[in-house]
């Protein structure tokens, strides 16, 4: 519980951060002639607003959105209804998938690999004074942070057993405790996913966005492969990454003036929901 407790008291704080740190904030993004240190400052107290701004948006759904909630949480029932012929199909073809993508998909997905691309991507815009390219980090360091927890406490929360534990799709063991019991979401999934999302984002061409996405696929696709993950867990993680990103580049959008390709944005929102039963996304737009 010290774990969790820790991250209720960050939330709080952020929440009492926005209320005092708004027009702070707007007044330095105008300015012209900030140093190093005021961009870095700015930038991390949006990577924690961003983050808080992701966890409240429940709190403002409205009319049709749990339809669009209730689409996302049925297709991730549908496919923890075939979790167990999709297991076997995998397992048929598990000799024929390269092994440096198996590896791949284990390296990408480690949480010291992906932030070190992360903040690799962040420090580079940092010090080019590159508006664009900070945002670009800011959007993946707050995105994997939001994602990152939240996956973390559901997978306590569930105690979904691994496919490699051998106990079948349906055995759940809530906050268990074993690694073996925390199979649903996948973190490797989630934290590839929202930095192949953030990275896509720049472009306008779906010649480029299609590798960046099958890139990212990769690690919750190895999951399966390896017996960590069910198909089911692996496609809400995806759906957590992506939802979660374009909540938080919904705040940044009123923090930076740099914009992706210059397009008008429709209004649209994360929404999520918890259960011991149930599990889903939801996207507004």
């Amino acid at each position: 519980m010290g774990k969790l407790s820790f991250i209720l008291i960050v939330l709080m704080s952020v929440v009492s951060m926005s209320q005092n740190t708004t027009h702070f904030s707007l007044d330095l993004d105008q300015n012209q002639d900030r140093t190093l240190w005021q961009d870095f400052t700015y930038d991390m107290g949006n990577v924690f607003l961003g983050t808080g701004y992701a966890y409240t948006r429940p709190l403002y759904w409205q009319g049709d959105d749990f339809l669009r909630f209730g689409a996302v949480a049925g297709a991730t029932y549908g496919l923890y209804m075939l979790d167990t012929n999709i297991e076997r199909s995998f397992k048929k073809h598990k000799n024929d998938v390269p092994n440096i993508l198996l590896d791949y998909g284990w390296y990408a997905g480690s949480p010291q690999n992906n932030y070190g691309l992360t903040g690799a991507v962040y420090l580079t815009g940092l010090f080019t004074k590159n508006e664009k390219l900070r945002r670009t980090g800011v959007l993946m360091i707050s995105s994997a942070t939001a994602t990152g927890f939240f996956q973390q406490f559901l997978k306590s929360a569930t105690g979904r057993a691994r496919p490699g534990a051998e106990l079948g799709k349906n055995h759940f063991r809530p906050f268990g405790g074993s690694v073996a019991y925390r199979s649903f979401p996948s973190g490797h999934a989630v934290l590839s996913f929202t930095q192949a999302h953030s990275i896509a984002k720049q472009f306008k061409s779906w010649w480029v966005k299609a590798p960046i996405y099958a890139v990212g696929a990769i690690p919750g696709l190895s999951r399966i492969y390896t017996d960590a993950h069910w198909a089911s867990d692996v496609f809400l993680s995806w759906a957590m990454s992506y939802f979660m990103v374009e909540a938080i580049d919904i705040y940044l959008d009123k923090k930076y003036k740099e914009k992706y390709n210059d397009s008008p944005r429709k209004k649209s929102s994360l929404d999520l929901s918890f259960s011991l039963t149930t599990v889903g996304v939801r996207y507004t737009f």
